[in-house]
């Protein structure tokens, strides 16, 4: 049905609709209604860029997609779908598949410093004001400054502190740091921590190498996040996945067109990534959006409504999959009216109506041709994916993460020599310090000299802190916010 060069995801009326894999990192847009067939459309591109030996990352929000990593198996309703389709080379194939989660347990854990992560996502994530976001930007150029590394949310509440303790001395080079800011910054650290993000911060932290591997038999590895624990912390989910982007973005060399992506990035519930964003960050978004293609990253957005994607990102997706909408309500009905404006027009094809009319495993279509124009729209019958369709159960998982090929790289955390360590070190050198210096001194009015010691020791740990940071060698979104340092 499709040759090397192509993925085949359909057919309808005007015959086979497939994907250009040289066309592939132009990105796309999967958008429907709930329940209308999204998740499988998803799995079948997945497996086929995976079948073409393109490496794929994929969120899976609900647990569906793990089943990539096992065979399907027909059923009356894949015959059926395979007749119509007119399909004979059907046959229940796995990919190779790796299992990640954040917090360790249905996959490899995912790991990035504080420093990686960079103080305008962590604004972001932990929903800072403006006075607030100055106060920690400049909180990590003090710590860059004193060469102070930035590996878990330890070292960043050892720089806080910190920082707070000595305000006076940074405010000639660093202006006005308040101790209400900082305190605010502190307690939101709290309620990160809360919610279970210390498993994220941390080393070994993620090589991106391993997201892009290819298996022996010339595969593309689909690396699948465990995001179902994620979904009800919207903003870190969000978060991690635009961290992902954006060390995608400084890490990979430029490539310019290519002949199939080098990765194919998937991102569920596109909308948490959007929703109450500050425009900064969106404008970021939209520069990694359209700049990671010439690194030959592809990127599929999936979400029920076009209209869940800024303008200026949508204007960038030039491969087009529209289930079904339902138009209830005046909002449906503009989200309906909005997914019909963003196809070319098919003369004679009402696109308005068909996307109500759309059954489950129908959909819409327009891809990028050779000179990468959008074709006119199609409807068309989704293939049935070859792998399964649906979960996998504990036990199956459990044999997944065993076999990996990645066992034993990520499961034990590394805790090496960073802000934390260094500033109670420095706190520990000055005390000693201090009272080798008071030791010194004649007893006067027959005070013991320990306790002269111990009282300004005291108030030079006071003064001191008790915590350091890491590497801030870079902001966040690398080159594109103009730092030049590296992960070291």
């Amino acid at each position: 049905m499709s040759d090397t060069n192509t993925l085949y995801l359909g057919s309808g009326n005007d015959g086979a609709v497939e994907l250009r894999l040289r066309m592939a990192n132009r990105h796309g847009l999967i958008a429907g209604a709930t329940g209308t067939g999204k998740t499988v459309t998803l799995q079948v591109l997945a497996e086929n860029f995976s079948r073409a030996g393109v490496p794929v990352f994929m969120a899976d929000v609900k647990g569906d997609l793990a089943g990539l990593a096992k065979p399907g198996s027909s059923n009356d309703k894949i015959e059926k779908r395979l007749q119509e389709l007119k399909l004979k080379d059907w046959s229940a194939k796995p990919c190779p598949a790796v299992f990640w989660d954040l917090y360790g347990v249905n996959g490899h854990p995912i790991r990035a410093t504080v420093s990686e992560m960079g103080p305008l996502l962590l604004t972001h994530l932990l929903e800072l004001n403006d006075t607030q976001e100055g106060v920690l930007f400049a909180c990590f150029k003090i710590a860059d400054d004193q060469g102070l590394l930035l590996l878990d949310l330890k070292d960043l509440r050892a720089l806080l502190s910190h920082v707070a303790e000595n305000a006076k001395d940074f405010q000639k080079d660093y202006g006005n740091i308040s101790a209400t800011s900082v305190a605010t910054i502190q307690r939101a650290l709290l309620v990160l921590e809360q919610q279970g993000a210390e498993h994220f911060f941390g080393e070994p932290a993620l090589k991106l190498e391993d997201l892009m591997q290819i298996d022996f038999s010339g595969n593309g590895v689909v690396s699948i996040l465990d995001a179902t624990k994620l979904l009800p912390r919207p903003r870190l989910y969000a978060t991690f996945l635009l961290w992902l982007l954006s060390e995608l973005f400084e890490e990979l060399p430029e490539v310019g067109d290519v002949d199939k992506p080098k990765l194919v990035f998937f991102f569920d519930e596109a909308h948490l990534l959007f929703d109450n964003a500050p425009k900064a960050l969106i404008e970021k978004i939209e520069q990694v959006v359209r700049l990671i293609r010439s690194k030959g990253v592809g990127i599929y957005f999936i979400s029920q409504s076009p209209l869940d994607i800024p303008e200026d990102v949508l204007g960038q997706l030039g491969n087009r999959v529209q289930h079904a909408l339902r138009a209830f309500t005046p909002k449906d009905q503009k989200a309906v009216k909005a997914a019909a404006q963003t196809f070319r027009a098919n003369k004679g094809f009402d696109v308005e109506t068909a996307i109500g009319e759309l059954g489950t495993g129908e959909a819409l279509v327009s891809m990028l041709d050779d000179k990468g124009s959008p074709t006119p729209v199609g409807r068309i019958l989704v293939r049935p994916p070859e792998s399964r369709i649906g979960p996998l159960n504990d036990a199956e998982r459990v044999e997944q993460i065993k076999r990996s090929p990645l066992k034993g790289r990520y499961d034990q955390t590394v805790d090496r020599e960073s802000a934390y360590e260094l500033l109670n070190k420095r706190g520990t050198e000055k005390l000693a310090a201090v009272e080798q210096q008071a030791a010194s001194k004649p007893v006067k009015h027959g005070r013991e000299p320990e306790s002269i010691a111990m009282t300004l020791a005291k108030g030079a740990a006071r003064a001191i802190g008790s915590q350091v940071g890491r590497e801030i060698v870079r902001g966040v979104l690398g080159s594109l916010l103009g730092s030049s340092g590296r992960r070291r």
